[in-house]
């Protein structure tokens, strides 16, 4: 692989990011929907996910050495693409050729969830609040445990890349993984998917207190809060099971 490393030519940095951007012009014009990583800034993540995110990946010896290599790219624009579904995250990286990357990642094992989802069990008033990083406690620490919250461990990880480079992370795949620290920020509930974890079922333990003296509507989250939260239709009446939810009789005008 030497050799070939010697005859490719230099890509200046914005160099790449002017080619990185007219191909994700290109391919949106072609109806092919791209949600590039935009970072400001040299900050990658921002929120507690996005960082608790990085800093798991960085905990790990194999990473730590490997990661660095993909800072630099992530920040200049070369993730022209990344998208999170159930078990994978796919993207189009954008280096002295176009590649793309596909990272499987196993679905939480349904003991270590059932574990989670008995720790979080009434722990927080809010979601809102679990989602926006809030909570310094219970809930977040929990999820975001190196060892026994929602993040993959390193054998739970396969990496690839389109490009010439032997190495299991090369510095496109290492760009894709901080770059899912970038999108947490944004989306962390994207991480419940990446798991195939319930995030509802979450809601309903973290939310599901035991009677207090207090009045029972702090415990009642906004619909439409959850709804524009997650991005999704939620039907209030299973969202949560507190009882406070159910509609009174009376008409609102």
């Amino acid at each position: 692989g030497f050799m070939y490393y010697g005859f490719r030519p230099y890509v200046s940095v914005a160099e790449r990011r002017r080619k990185a951007e007219n191909v994700a012009k290109k391919m949106n014009k072609q109806g092919k929907k791209v949600t590039p990583i935009r970072i400001n800034g040299r900050t990658i993540a921002k929120t507690f996910w996005g960082k608790s995110w990085c800093d798991h990946l960085e905990s790990f010896s194999d990473y730590e050495n490997r990661l660095p290599r993909g800072r630099t790219y992530v920040r200049n624009g070369s993730v022209i693409h990344l998208s999170i579904d159930k078990g994978k995250i796919e993207a189009l990286v954008q280096g002295s050729s176009l590649y793309k990357v596909k990272i499987d990642i196993s679905s939480v094992e349904s003991k270590k969830w059932q574990q989670i989802l008995n720790d979080c069990s009434g722990q927080i008033d809010s979601v809102i609040e679990l989602l926006q990083g809030k909570l310094s406690s219970g809930v977040m620490k929990t999820i975001t445990d190196n060892k026994k919250g929602l993040f993959p461990q390193p054998k739970e990880i396969s990496l690839g890349c389109s490009c010439p480079d032997w190495a299991d992370m090369c510095k496109h795949v290492a760009a894709v993984l901080y770059g899912v620290g970038a999108r947490l920020d944004e989306e962390p509930e994207l991480l419940f998917k990446l798991r195939h974890a319930d995030h509802l079922d979450l809601i309903n333990k973290a939310t599901l207190k035991v009677p207090n003296k207090r009045n029972a509507k702090t415990n009642v989250i906004a619909d439409q809060d959850l709804s524009n939260l997650f991005g999704i239709e939620i039907d209030p009446g299973k969202a949560l099971k507190n009882g406070a939810t159910k509609k009174s009789k009376r008409k609102t005008p």
